[in-house]
């Protein structure tokens, strides 16, 4: 078996080897993972209310997907930029723990702008239907959001690889429980936006600015920092970090070979790019794999919603038919929820019996099967003809309901094994975690923007409607599903090669 490169150079300087950490109990991980929930409830809180909100407050239905951008473009430079620095912490409560905490606090800060930016807005002087002071308080606090959510989910997808170390079975574990969390949030994220009565249960909430969906909104965000309090006391307390400077530095090693500068006088990005000449071809193939993986994903996660009221309720934004549709679309994503959580759970026995590649394999097989079924139902619903005039037939609502739900076994994969992967090799190498789980976050982010910028004139090109941006996921899913299945090991706890 390979040595990793920090023993080899540990023990040419003479140093005794490192003590073996105790491991780290399963319930803490449990906790430590728990932030996921508070994280995600927001994140569905955004999927569900922001864009019929962002309309009502006067900025165009065509403009949604850009102010979306947002969420790409902050993790292009956030994640890997709060990794780099988290890798050399040296704060007394740890490298990770200060800013999870701090990118929870800038959550509640952000909610807070976006829940009272037409309140804002009024008094800057807003008046009448477009409102653009709210406008622009609602694009600075979603950003900010964007940004903060970031920031609090690297270190902590980080400090779970660090209390694992290299036991990938336990990373394994914990990466599932934090794929559970997500789906805990997501589903007390989508049945608060669900709900119309908020404002009945805080009746302060509305104002001479804010009307009813303003105020379930504003609602809604404050149950969201309620959430995402909790959630963060409980992940930060159950991890006792042990300050960088009392024990082993844990920085990427190229800061350490010869003929590099001193970390601490290298430029950010030229260390974050530099990173790559020490992946092996085993983390090239699961990057590449991540980002076919996100080319299937994003279109699903824009236009989820949006396709049910258009294709398969046959209405257009702000038409009864379409409300309908974007609801019953948000109960799809509950039921969705659902189902990841509950292969969260499962997740460490598929793994260990199937191994982590296979499975991950097989899961995109069926994201691909189910873009399929999204467009042979878009099919149908066209020939069978009741879209001009009437609501979908019962068997065409539960075709696509059970698509939704169906999607949260492949989902549920994405949120957990990649991260497990990765993580387990970038142990091997010596790298810090932080910064490694920032450069995955790259090959997330950046077919985000690729899907974001090119959906809208793919659909025109093809005459509009959201097959076409299907299809595209559809092939790209395929694809990332057999390339996982062919070029990853089927061992889940096979232990990857060191850098030599």
């Amino acid at each position: 078996m390979a040595i990793p490169e920090s023993e080899r150079r540990r023990a040419r300087a003479g140093a005794p080897p490192p003590p073996t950490p105790a491991r780290f109990p399963l319930r803490k991980l449990l906790r430590v993972a728990s932030v996921a929930c508070g994280i995600q409830f927001g994140w569905a809180l955004q999927l569900s209310l922001l864009t019929p909100y962002v309309q009502e407050l006067g900025i165009p239905h065509a403009w949604a997907s850009v102010i979306w951008l947002c969420g790409p473009l902050s993790g292009l430079l956030v994640q890997p930029l709060v990794g780099h620095m988290s890798d050399r912490c040296n704060s007394r409560f740890g490298r990770r723990r200060p800013f999870i905490a701090a990118g929870a606090l800038s959550i509640a800060v952000a909610v807070l702008i976006i829940g009272h930016s037409a309140d804002i807005g009024w008094l800057l002087g807003d008046r009448g239907g477009v409102r653009p002071r709210a406008v622009a308080t609602f694009v600075f606090g979603f950003w900010i959001l964007d940004v903060a959510n970031n920031m609090t989910q690297g270190p902590c997808r980080a400090l779970l690889a660090d209390l694992t170390g290299k036991d990938f079975r336990r990373t394994r574990v914990a990466n599932a429980y934090f794929s559970l969390f997500m789906a805990v949030g997501n589903i007390l994220g989508f049945a608060t936006g669900s709900y119309s009565g908020w404002y009945k249960i805080f009746p302060f909430t509305r104002t001479s600015a804010c009307t009813v969906n303003c105020a379930n909104l504003k609602s809604a965000f404050f149950l969201d920092i309620v959430c995402i309090t909790i959630t963060t006391i409980l992940s930060i307390s159950a991890a006792q970090e042990v300050p960088l400077g009392s024990g082993e530095r844990t920085v990427p090693f190229a800061e350490e070979m010869p003929g590099q500068s001193n970390p601490s006088q290298e430029a950010f990005l030229w260390e974050l790019f530099g990173t790559f000449r020490y992946f092996s071809g085993s983390i090239w193939i699961i990057l590449s794999v991540i980002a076919l993986t996100w080319i299937g994903w994003f279109p699903f996660l824009l236009f989820d919603t949006d396709w049910m009221g258009r294709e398969i309720y046959g209405g257009e934004p702000n038409s009864e038919n379409y409300s309908t549709g974007v609801r019953m679309g948000a109960f799809g994503l509950m039921l969705n929820s659902v189902v990841l959580g509950i292969t969260s759970l499962l997740m460490e026995k598929l793994c260990r019996k199937w191994g982590s590649g296979f499975i991950w394999g097989i899961s995109n097989i069926v994201m691909a099967l189910c873009f399929l079924a999204m467009l042979v139902v878009t099919y149908v619903a066209k020939k069978i003809g009741y879209l001009d005039h009437d609501l979908p037939p019962n068997g065409i609502v539960i075709a696509a309901l059970s698509i939704f739900a169906v999607l949260g076994f492949p989902l549920a994969i994405t949120y957990s094994v990649p991260y497990a992967l990765v993580s387990a090799r970038i142990e091997a190498l010596g790298l810090g975690q932080g910064l490694s789980m920032g450069v995955l976050n790259l090959a997330i982010v950046i077919p985000q923007v690729v899907v974001s910028l090119g959906s809208g004139p793919w659909d025109q090109l093809f005459g509009g409607g959201n097959s076409p941006a299907f299809a595209v996921g559809a092939v790209a899913a395929f694809a990332s599903g057999l390339v996982a299945i062919l070029a990853i090991p089927r061992s889940g706890a096979q232990k990857p090669r060191a850098v030599t």
